[in-house]
């Protein structure tokens, strides 16, 4: 079969200046399987130069029948297993996903409604989640214990979210019990010392910790909401693993960024010039986490668009840095752009700063405006391409025969400690 095209940007609303002679990766063109064969790896794209587990799912090889098929028969193939499976399997795409994806998805959407959304099925036996494995994770905990839930490449996971794992935030925990003393106990006042937060992009071992110690889970789209809610029971929150987003959020509560620390895993009081007094003296503890999409956006990027389209309107998703923040005109999350691109004026000019593949998808659906992406070099989330469609096409034939295969299942153990932080972050209903 002929590779998928790689995903492109609008270079015909770009200066010369702004543009890159080619992709981050040279690999972008290359079928997912030829990585998978690799070992684990995240794959071409932002985060193939990140550190990953060795423990790492890896996806095992696919009958060649579907890594030989055109694209043609690929999608008539998983059109016909949906038609057949019906109503017993629904298909969750993320908004970071290939178009080839995205046009057979039941539900697309962020994090936190696709979370939503996995509730809606009760009566589907099987929820295939096009998404990163902790989004599977999640709507394992979430859905019935019948149902299963299905990632097509296991080895489509998250580089932000591997940036912290138990071992390094228990340690944490118990350093920061040695400074604030009982963290299960409230004090005087009635609060706690610390909750903990985790984003959403998150393993599922993580969400079962923040469960245990009454902390919950938060999304780009209600990471406010959370905080407001948190400090109402404690007196500062451990946020993990996105630095940005907990420090771009609390600066928009009004918090001071010296009270805003880093906490670098594995070090004594997380690093960075900490002492026992800072920790006392702080309210949001960051977590020395990022994506590495989102990092690449620069300044630089935001005044190149300015002089370019004096009358830009720039975007910036809550996982970029805090001085692109501050230089976009807004920020919100990916339903949040969605949202703002589809109620502008006719004629509006966007400058994104998130993923390519969705800023590409939201000019192609909006040829009213002029769309393009900050970074105008093609650099898309190394683990949300590697679902493609001759995986999905697999999968959802291996159910029309009666074969799961990737099943994603939590611990029941871990996953009762998640669905109670979980369930909190379901209540925590975002503002915009």
């Amino acid at each position: 079969m002929t590779d998928l095209p790689m995903p492109t940007i609008r270079r015909d609303v770009l200066t010369p200046d702004m543009l890159a002679a080619s992709s981050c990766s040279t690999g972008l063109v290359a079928a997912p399987w030829t990585i998978d064969q690799q070992g684990p790896a995240y794959g071409p794209g932002a985060s193939e130069s990140d550190q990953i587990p060795v423990n790492a799912p890896v996806q095992g090889s696919i009958p060649e029948e579907y890594r030989k098929a055109s694209d043609e028969e690929l999608h008539e193939r998983i059109a016909r297993a949906k038609a057949t499976l019906g109503d017993r399997v629904v298909v969750l795409g993320h908004f970071y996903q290939r178009d080839e994806i995205v046009q057979h998805a039941d539900f697309l959407g962020d994090s936190f409604q696709l979370a939503r959304a996995a509730l809606t099925k009760q009566d589907a036996e099987y929820i295939v989640f096009c998404g990163v494995h902790f989004m599977a994770e999640t709507a394992d905990i979430l859905s019935k214990p019948e149902q299963a839930v299905v990632l097509p490449n296991l080895a489509a996971g998250c580089s932000m979210a591997d940036m912290a794992d138990v071992a390094g935030v228990e340690d944490c925990w118990e350093q920061l019990g040695s400074v604030l003393g009982d963290l299960s106990t409230p004090d005087e006042t009635g609060k706690m010392p610390v909750i903990p937060i985790t984003y959403m992009n998150s393993s599922a071992a993580l969400k079962a910790f923040v469960g245990r110690h009454g902390g919950v889970v938060c999304t780009s789209s209600n990471a406010e909401v959370v905080l407001e809610k948190a400090f109402q029971k404690a007196h500062r929150v451990l946020f993990f693993p996105d630095q940005h987003l907990g420090r771009n959020t609390g600066r928009a509560m009004g918090i001071p960024l010296e009270k805003m620390p880093m906490w670098k895993p594995n070090q004594p009081l997380g690093g960075y010039g900490n002492t026992a007094d800072s920790l006392r003296d702080s309210k949001v503890i960051l977590w020395h986490g990022f994506c590495s999409v989102h990092e690449r956006f620069t300044v630089e990027q935001v005044e190149a668009a300015r002089a370019a389209f004096p009358n830009v309107r720039v975007i910036a998703h809550p996982e970029c840095p805090m001085e692109v923040i501050d230089a976009a005109d807004e920020a919100g999350s990916t339903d949040y752009i969605q949202r703002a691109v589809k109620s502008a004026e006719p004629g509006t000019v966007f400058a994104i700063g998130t993923e390519i593949t969705m800023v590409n998808r939201l000019a192609q659906q909006h040829p009213e405006h002029t769309i393009f992406c900050l970074d105008p070099v093609v650099c898309p989330c190394s683990t949300m391409y590697r679902i493609h469609p001759a995986y999905l096409a697999w999968v959802l034939e291996e159910l029309v025969a009666g074969r799961i295969v990737n099943q994603i299942s939590v611990p029941e153990d871990q996953a009762r400690d998640a669905k109670l932080a979980l369930d909190r972050m379901l209540e925590a209903a975002p503002r915009k």
